[in-house]
């Protein structure tokens, strides 16, 4: 029993946002076809290096990137800007539970593939579309790039070393989190229509934008902001209501100190053979510790800074405070942690032999994620697809292939 193993879903996605959410669906069981275009594919099949090594230890044709973000799916090839591929999509499309886009708005309702022209198809079709700003308001038809987002929706103004400091200045995240949230966003709403659809037969439309996403994200940030009126700034690797709460310079490298309540800071504070710390007043509530950062924290680093950061992990953890190391990718991917939950996985590739995958983080006790298949080659799966649901037979597609259409 797969936990959406009774649901077909229709990929017209492309890049992060949309192939993340469906990339998730597919590994709770969903059976997901990806339509991409003819010769070219989605767009991150050729954002590389790094490549996938085939045996012979040389580059493949799949992109790293594409990789990450489409296990699980069957590849088919289409040229939806013709009529006869509008026609095998709309097929497709109403062999299916789900049809997820990233089209820019109003561009799939030239082709006959939008919501209204497919739910007449069929009224029980979820439909999700995913664009920038959402299909109304007065930036709908901007095009929607996470680096432009993460800046106008104001997780950049947060993000960075204070102005004030060396390095300071507003700084990107490292991946592409308006991407990757919507696409968890998505999915969850996929799942709400889904439920809703058993209940009652009606499908629907699901609108999600990039910067809604990336402005409900920041949370308490935005409560900072809304019950004081005042716009919380970049405070580097501090936390703006915690203290002390941030990266630390230890003897050998950096270490996170992260003391949440004021048990744990007199704790730490013993550990640090500053007991002194925690019974000086202006130290002794989260609340003053706040008001008068930058006196505690210079105090704290000229102690961090004597032992290395194994010393700190070590005693620390036996105190009950967290803390830990700052790893690169290959030290987190060599931590015991990782083997012990199964995230390091590998599948069987066509191109390369193998292919190795981080696994979903979910864990269901009945229905776990399932890896049957590694992300697809471009068109792998085109001949199948259109004579399982399309009804193409092999002289027809051999016509359509002449075409270019597939």
């Amino acid at each position: 029993m797969k936990s959406l193993g009774h649901l077909r879903v229709l990929d017209l996605t492309r890049v992060l946002a949309g192939p993340w959410a469906t990339q998730l669906l597919a590994d709770l069981g969903a059976e997901v076809i990806k339509v991409e275009r003819p010769a070219s594919g989605d767009d991150t099949r050729a954002w590389g290096p790094p490549y996938l090594k085939g045996a012979d230890g040389r580059d493949t044709s799949e992109a790293a990137y594409y990789l990450s973000a489409n296990r699980g799916k069957r590849s088919v090839t289409i040229d939806i800007a013709r009529p006869e591929g509008q026609a095998l999509v709309r097929k497709l499309a109403a062999a299916s539970d789900i049809v997820v886009e990233n089209y820019k708005v109003g561009q799939l309702a030239k082709y006959g593939l939008d919501f209204a022209s497919l739910a007449a198809l069929d009224p029980r079709l979820i439909y999700c579309s995913i664009t920038g700003f959402g299909q109304t308001g007065p930036h709908r038809e901007r095009p929607g790039y996470d680096f432009i987002i993460q800046g106008m929706g104001g997780f950049m103004s947060i993000t960075g070393e204070r102005d004030d400091l060396p390095g300071g200045g507003p700084q990107k995240a490292g991946v592409a989190v308006s991407d990757l949230m919507t696409g968890m966003y998505a999915t969850v709403a996929i799942l709400a229509a889904v439920a809703h659809r058993d209940r009652t037969g009606e499908g629907q439309h699901i609108d999600m934008a990039l910067f809604d996403v990336m402005l409900a994200m920041l949370a308490n940030m935005n409560m900072n902001y809304l019950t004081s009126g005042k716009a919380p700034g970049r405070a580097g690797n501090a936390h703006q209501n915690i203290v002390p709460y941030q990266v630390f310079d230890a003897a050998d490298g950096y270490v996170i100190i992260a003391v949440g309540n004021d048990a744990q800071f007199a704790k730490f504070c013993e550990v640090a053979g500053r007991p002194d710390l925690a019974n000086d007043p202006r130290y002794r509530r989260n609340a003053d510790r706040v008001r008068n950062r930058e006196k505690l924290i210079a105090e704290i680093e000229i102690e961090v800074v004597k032992r290395p950061v194994a010393w700190w992990v070590q005693r620390l953890d036996d105190a009950g405070i967290p803390c830990g190391p700052i790893n690169d990718i290959a030290q987190a991917m060599a931590d015991p942690q990782v083997a012990a939950r199964g995230l390091r996985i590998d599948l069987q590739h066509p191109l390369a032999g193998a292919v190795p995958l981080v696994a979903n983080p979910i864990k269901l006790s009945a229905t776990p994620p399932t890896y049957e298949r590694p992300p697809p080659t471009l068109g792998q799966h085109t001949a199948e697809i259109l004579h399982e649901l399309a009804g193409v037979d092999g002289d027809e597609l051999e016509r359509l292939r002449a075409l270019g259409v597939v």
